[in-house]
């Protein structure tokens, strides 16, 4: 009798420490239908803080490899993600910016005022041929976003000439005087950006008569057909997303937008546990514009309760997708027209002693969560979502690298894109299971979310994370219509939801081998920990 009570005693104990939820989990490779576009793993960049200026391109003399003042270890780190594309110049500076200020000899370039953060002075050192050598170096993409807010149409047409025209134009010419023989063919064009709000408080109505117009005259040349983004809604502002699908998605299946970009940010619950987002205008612009001084929440210092409604923030992506989707889809049934999410992350208050309109900011496990929730949430929807970008790139929001001189660490988010670039152009494969609850109080939230992809190769990748700070889940999982012998895995994880790398403790949150997968017959069974972010890799 004592022995067998000492057996159920320690398979009590094993069920509260690994088994707490157990699932069935169903990934179907007989139903793949979409390819996961690599562009949903792109990143953002703007003139803000120390994204650009001490992120990107550093003083002279800083003692840090260096190509012209384009930091190069920031580029290798950068390339091992394999980021597929950054967006440029912003942003609400995107509205701002002359590109004719940043161009030619960088002496006789003028000076500029970013009145969007911090009234800082701009010595537009870094300009187009900055930005488009930086992706040269990168291996990547451009999405550059024109100034519809206080530009011209001229302005905007004579720069997409300067960058893509090879004949003979006084365009061309002026490139070419400046050191750029042949043109770059960028494709990605944003035609303004957030114009509901910074980018010109514009109805919708009045913004798709502007995007019209400057669409017109934003020429294809030769070799380069340009695909162009329409300045898509605030958050779940669904009316924006009606007017703009009548009047620019067309019929016949033309549309004059290749993109609509939508941003929605992902910020602590102000109050009450799991308030949701702030409230929006008629416009989407917030009812009352957030500005960095006021309190987001810490980046670092929070509770169980606060992460708990941050997480039901950020969660709560899936349902604007789902909205915006049901707009677009009743003007565009075959989904020709892509979803941009062109700004997501977390947005907290700015570290101390830092300037506020500078919106650096720690990054926790908390963060690396809510990028791998919202990237198989991205994944899953990647028969509209064909394009995201994180904000931002260096030292801004929910930033992959932070610098400090020359030293630079890698943030928890950036292992989280570490571990997702398996999914880049590889074949969606749907999943099916229950998730288990993670219960607070009286409320509850999805505790699990998962994506998967089969490569080129036939290798299946899983990406599984578990938002519960305290139990683990168990999952079997029928893989049909896949022949597999073996499973690896990678894993990040730390001791508490707050924790952080730093300039003195770089590694504290990193990646680590996952040990908690196993082949038992055909099924492949899980122990996913609490508080994680897995990746399986299934031959």
């Amino acid at each position: 009798m004592k022995k067998t009570a000492l057996i159920l005693f320690v398979l009590a104990i094993n069920f509260s420490v690994f088994g707490q939820s157990s699932v069935a989990l169903v990934v179907d490779a007989g139903a793949s239908k979409y390819t996961i576009n690599r562009h949903i793993y792109g990143h953002f960049s703007e003139h803000l803080g120390r994204c650009i200026y001490d992120g990107y391109w550093v003083n002279e003399s800083m003692p840090v490899p260096k190509q012209d003042r384009i930091r190069l270890d920031i580029v290798e780190a950068l390339k091992k993600i394999q980021i597929p594309n950054l967006r440029w110049p912003g942003g609400c500076f995107a509205d701002e910016y002359h590109w004719r200020d940043g161009i030619g000899p960088r002496n006789q370039r003028p000076t500029m005022i970013n009145t969007n953060w911090g009234n800082v002075t701009e010595d537009n050192s870094f300009g187009t041929h900055e930005f488009l050598q930086l992706c040269e170096l990168l291996n990547t993409e451009p999405v550059i976003v024109g100034n519809l807010g206080s530009g011209s149409v001229e302005e905007m047409s004579k720069w997409i000439e300067y960058l893509n025209y090879d004949g003979i134009s006084p365009m061309t010419n002026m490139r070419k005087q400046n050191g750029h023989e042949k043109p770059w063919g960028v494709s990605f064009w944003g035609i303004g950006n957030e114009n509901w709000g910074c980018g010109g408080n514009m109805t919708a109505e009045y913004y798709v008569t502007q995007f019209r117009q400057y669409s017109s005259f934003a020429k294809n040349y030769p070799g380069t057909m340009l695909r162009k983004i329409a300045s898509g809604a605030n958050s779940s502002n669904y009316q924006w997303t009606d007017v703009l699908m009548q009047g620019l998605a067309g019929g016949g299946g033309r549309s004059m937008m290749w993109g609509m970009d939508v941003h929605y940010y992902t910020r602590p619950p102000r109050g009450r546990m799991g308030q949701g987002p702030r409230p929006v205008n008629a416009q989407g612009a917030p009812a009352q514009p957030p500005v960095a001084v006021q309190s987001q929440g810490s980046a670092t210092n929070f509770t169980e309760a606060t992460y708990f409604g941050t997480m039901q923030n950020a969660l709560r992506i899936d349902e604007i997708i789902k909205g915006h989707d049901a707009v677009m889809t009743e003007y565009d049934s075959l989904k020709r027209v892509a979803l941009v999410i062109g700004e997501w992350g977390i947005w907290t208050d700015q570290e101390p002693g830092t300037n506020p309109r500078f919106l650096y900011q720690q990054n926790s496990l908390r963060d690396a969560i809510i990028a791998g929730s919202t990237l198989n949430i991205f994944n899953n929807h990647c028969d509209r979502v064909k394009m995201a970008q994180l904000a931002q790139t260096i030292n801004v929001l929910q930033a992959v690298i932070l610098t400090e001189g020359s030293k630079m660490i890698l943030t928890p988010t950036y292992h989280v894109f570490d571990l997702y670039k398996v999914h880049q152009d590889a074949k969606m494969l749907p999943v099916k299971f229950t998730s288990p609850d993670y219960v607070l109080g009286d409320q509850k939230l999805p505790a699990l979310n998962v994506s998967a992809s089969m490569d080129s190769t036939g290798v299946v990748h899983i990406t599984l994370v578990n938002i519960d700070p305290n139990k683990s889940i168990t999952l079997s999982t029928t893989l049909n219509q896949v022949k597999w012998s073996a499973v690896t895995g990678q894993v990040l994880t730390s001791a508490k939801i707050t924790d952080i790398n730093t300039f003195d403790k770089p590694n504290t949150v990193a990646i680590a081998k996952f040990d908690g997968a196993r082949k038992q017959g055909d099924l492949l069974n899980v122990v996913l920990p609490s508080k994680s972010v897995v990746l399986l890799t299934i031959k």
